[in-house]
């Protein structure tokens, strides 16, 4: 069966299009008890952005910390029954920061529709009824959540994401001069999950005509942002990078990733070590999987001075190494895609166990 995968309706692009999100939400102030929810990183609360936020004053405008922890089926819970009890179901779920805060957006909104927990539709095609309109504004490109059909939460029982066509953003707000102030090391960590969704995209089993062709622009693109004659921070790189990314998320949806967001799943699960920066743990000692892909990463790691820790494994016990590989091999699709059909013919709890022993 080929994927029959349902895009984001409206792309608004260029810098200070941002300006144009009061209008962009105005459109669906009718609908369900005509409310906006905003959930806004952080990051931008109390500062000059905050203000910009075209919030009225019967909106609820939510700040999330994503920092200590990324999102989880609790809080997603809790945040709907919190706003759902106090004021009903909003007209809109508006998501402003990096991709935790994209998988918050996603997954909230289906979560005002469907019953129960969160826990409950961790999974493919789990969701039984759409969600409300959402709307995708980044202000950190890389992780491709902004397109994707896949909103990541930890539960209790494991890192899974609320996967479905209706997990897709209504609207994305792509607005260059809000990654502008990314510190440095975010701006390689997320960058290089653009950069590894292409590489896991193109050297698997799913790859196809349509995955290769977003991926090998987006491969183009952060090329020429990290490895450059003008590499770097710049605006223009900015704009490069935010079409990356989505166009990162577009090859891995008619395709698949692998071993690295395997491995970076156990991670952020068992020692809650953020995403990106967990691929990039992972993906350095993975040559004999993605050589060509963990070449070209050393060598963006020593253009921009970035210096991933070694060793760390020894740090961990047995126990830490099996619970971390236990998250990983139950992602069979990740593993079918990387190493083919017959993945488990090939791959055991011990051939993972090694691969984290490795770091």
């Amino acid at each position: 069966m080929h994927k029959n995968f349902k895009g984001i309706e409206k792309t608004v692009f260029g810098r200070g299009c941002f300006s144009q999100l009061g209008e962009i939400v105005e459109e669906q102030r009718n609908q369900n008890d005509r409310f906006m929810l905003y959930l806004v990183d952080n990051y931008f609360k109390g500062k000059e952005f905050e203000k910009q936020i075209p919030a009225k004053s019967s909106d609820v405008v939510t700040f999330f910390d994503v920092d200590p922890e990324e999102p989880t089926t609790t809080h997603i819970d809790n945040l709907r029954d919190r706003i759902k009890n106090s004021k009903g179901i909003p007209a809109a779920v508006i998501g402003i920061g990096g991709g935790s805060i994209m998988d918050l957006a996603k997954a909230v909104s289906l979560m005002f529709t469907n019953e129960g927990s969160s826990t409950k539709y961790q999974g493919l095609n789990l969701i039984k009824k759409p969600g409300i309109y959402h709307i995708g504004v980044p202000t950190i490109s890389g992780t491709g959540a902004e397109v994707s059909m896949t909103a990541v939460l930890t539960g209790p029982e494991k890192k899974l994401g609320l996967k479905c066509e209706w997990t897709v953003f209504n609207q994305v707000v792509l607005d260059p001069d809000l990654i502008a102030t990314v510190p440095r090391d975010k701006w390689f960590y997320t960058g290089m999950d653009t950069y590894i969704h292409c590489i896991e995209s193109r050297d698997g089993i799913l790859n196809n005509a349509y995955s290769s062709s977003y991926g090998n622009q987006a491969l183009a693109l952060c090329r020429d942002i990290y490895l450059g004659d003008k590499s770097g921070q710049t605006k223009e790189n900015d704009e490069k990078l935010m079409v990356a990314s989505l166009m990162g998320g577009m090859s891995l949806t008619y395709s698949e990733v692998g071993i690295v967001h395997a491995m970076s799943y156990g991670l952020s699960k068992i020692l809650g070590e953020k995403h990106c920066y967990a691929n990039c743990l992972a993906f350095q000692h993975l040559s004999d999987y993605y050589p060509a892909g963990v070449k070209e990463f050393t060598e963006m790691t020593k253009k921009h001075n970035i210096q991933l820790p070694k060793g760390i494994s020894k740090k961990w016990s047995e126990e830490t190494i099996t619970a971390m590989a236990n998250v990983s091999i139950k992602l069979e699709h990740m593993w079918n895609h990387a190493i083919g059909l017959d993945w488990k013919s090939k791959i055991t709890l011990d051939t993972v166990k090694d691969l984290f022993r490795r770091l």
